[in-house]
């Protein structure tokens, strides 16, 4: 059984879950890529049981995050009052058909075919803002990343972040046998400015 402690932080522990959650190793990894900050408008979607709307809320102005299951967003708004954040608006709707917000700074996408939701996700950001995809398999990556090239977004990148788990002791310290492998592949792009 590997520790919890280092997978999810105190502040996680308290949470609530039903769906696969994005775990801190990603949402650092997001935040760390999109050069997001306290006065950040940030759409998110699907919810899920919020774990990543709600580690942005922490650290930005607003974030509006969609879901289109009821049980999720219900999930999502206890994990909410759990933390006592108010700066998020969990959201029934489908980003497929409509990003209702308009010049944010980023959308971040966590949804089968998401690449399906980048042209509404390039209507809602404002020039130089980043889209960011949590992608769990290649081809969706891949589908992904092509459909952003087309759609003229710039700077594509894609990653993925592994952590592996340390034993420290008097006698040596060596790599354990446990760690936190695939998770998702990230896929970053941003909005390009106006031309002059």
């Amino acid at each position: 059984m590997h520790d919890n402690m280092y997978i999810y932080p105190h502040i996680y522990r308290k949470l609530k879950r039903v769906p696969q959650v994005v775990l801190p190793k990603d949402i650092g990894t997001i935040i760390a890529y999109t050069c997001i900050s306290k006065d950040s408008i940030v759409v998110d979607a699907g919810a899920g049981s919020g774990w990543l709307a709600l580690a942005l809320a922490r650290l930005c102005k607003h974030v509006y995050s969609y879901d289109i299951r009821d049980d999720f967003l219900e999930v999502a708004e206890k994990n909410k009052g759990i933390l006592g954040i108010d700066n998020i608006e969990f959201k029934h709707g489908d980003v497929f058909k409509k990003i209702d917000e308009k010049d944010v700074d980023l959308v971040t996408l966590d949804l089968p075919s998401s690449e399906k939701a980048l042209r509404n996700a390039k209507k809602a950001l404002k020039a130089g803002g980043y889209v960011a995809g949590y992608l769990p398999n290649m081809e969706q990556a891949k589908r992904f990343a092509e459909k952003l090239s087309s759609l003229g977004f710039e700077e594509s990148y894609t990653t993925e972040t592994i952590v592996r788990d340390f034993l420290v002791r008097k006698e040596g310290m060596r790599p354990t046998n446990k760690g936190i492998w695939h998770t998702a592949y990230l896929v970053f792009a941003r909005k390009s400015a106006p031309q002059h």
